[in-house]
Order: C-alpha cells, then structure tokens, then sequence
C-alpha cells in the first residue's frame, strides 16, 4: 500500500535506504524553486533573470514549464504532469531525469518539507 504523499501525518519516518525501490511518492509534490535551481536546470539565464522575474515568470508559464510565480518570495513552482508528477520524473523509471541539476529542495528533502525527517515512502 503507498502512502499518500498529501497526508504527512501518514508518512514513514526516513532511513537510509527508503530510496531503494521506491515509487517516488516526495516527487508528486509540488516543487518550489528559486532562479538559481532554474539556471541549474538550464531553463533561464543570469541576465534574462536579472531583467524581470515577471517576464521569466510569465514566458515560463507560457511554455509549460512553471504552473505558478510567488513574486513576494519569488519563489516558482515547477509544472505537474496530470496535476501530480513532476515534470522532470520520468514516468516509466520513476527516477529524476536532471537529477545532477536537481533543485535544492530536491537535494535537501527529506530534511526540509511538509514534515522534517519523514517521507512518502511505502515502506514502514
């Protein structure tokens, strides 16, 4: 049975090795990403961020790569396939596909996110 990765209170507390085999339950979230994790994924340059957040934002959304801008934290949120995977999860492997480009909340969860130490894991 998978744990739905929108309740944190059902969440298994992380172990090393609760990756192995899993079904990629963290990567259903949403991913809140700076400009930098957006250079990192080669989706922007310094200069064109340098311009405008806005007019990032806003060519972004039109590509389908961002579903929303937070211009007070100035924050992006990545784009889900179906409203639930994220767009760089590949659908078969469930594995990341820009993994060394990875975003840094994708580097530091489970330490960080909607419940420190835990994660969507189905393993218990």
């Amino acid at each position: 049975m998978r744990t739905d990765p929108q309740r944190p209170s059902d969440w298994a507390k992380y172990k090393k090795g609760n990756c192995d085999h899993c079904w990629a339950g963290c990567c259903t979230l949403p991913v809140e990403v700076s400009v930098v994790d957006l250079m990192r994924l080669g989706l922007t340059t310094e200069e064109e961020a340098a311009s405008s957040l806005k007019k990032l934002a806003r060519r972004l959304l039109r590509i389908g790569m961002i579903q929303a801008f937070q211009p007070k934290s100035q924050l992006f949120v990545l784009e889900q396939r179906s409203g639930r995977d994220c767009i760089y999860l590949d659908d078969q492997s469930r594995t990341c596909t820009v993994y060394q480009n990875r975003p840094e909340v994708c580097r530091v969860f489970p330490k960080i996110g909607p419940r420190p130490g835990y994660c969507p894991s189905s393993k218990r």
